[in-house]
């Protein structure tokens, strides 16, 4: 009898950051256990992964506010065996953030059989340590917290 392995996120100390005053907003909410996105200040339109001007209106006035963390599976990929980590499963996702229409955030899906993930699916933000104190937003299938 084989034991599935749960999809789980890379070990802390194999993810590195690099932050900017773009995307440092971003990180400084998840490291307090909050996601956010870009929004324009101007027109209102979010925009992941933030950048330094509206696609919109091209202003460069970003307000970060918080989401509720809900966020609907939009498409996946399950990756069995990693760079130096042959035992790990991956479930990387582009996820689509309700509460930020149009902005879509890249990331992992954790504690999950791969065979259950599909798209569509509710999905809830957790957070991950990874190096230098930092925290990556991950996520759970709803309801599995």
């Amino acid at each position: 009898m084989s034991t599935k392995t749960l999809a789980t996120a890379l070990p802390s100390e194999t993810v590195h950051i690099t932050t900017n005053p773009v995307t440092e907003p971003f990180w400084q909410a998840a490291k307090e256990r909050r996601l956010t996105a870009a929004q324009c200040a101007v027109c209102g339109a979010f925009r992941m992964p933030p950048t330094p001007f509206c696609p919109e209106c091209q202003s460069d006035s970003i307000a970060w506010p918080e989401l509720s963390g809900a966020a609907t599976l939009y498409s996946f990929a399950v990756v069995h065996g990693f760079p130096g980590l042959p035992d790990i499963t991956l479930v990387s996702a582009v996820v689509d953030l309700p509460d930020a229409p149009g902005a879509r955030l890249i990331s992992n899906i954790i504690d999950i059989d791969p065979d259950e993930v599909e798209i569509g699916m509710s999905l809830t933000v957790d957070f991950h340590p990874i190096s230098d104190d930092w925290l990556l937003p991950v996520f759970r299938a709803s309801g599995k917290e």
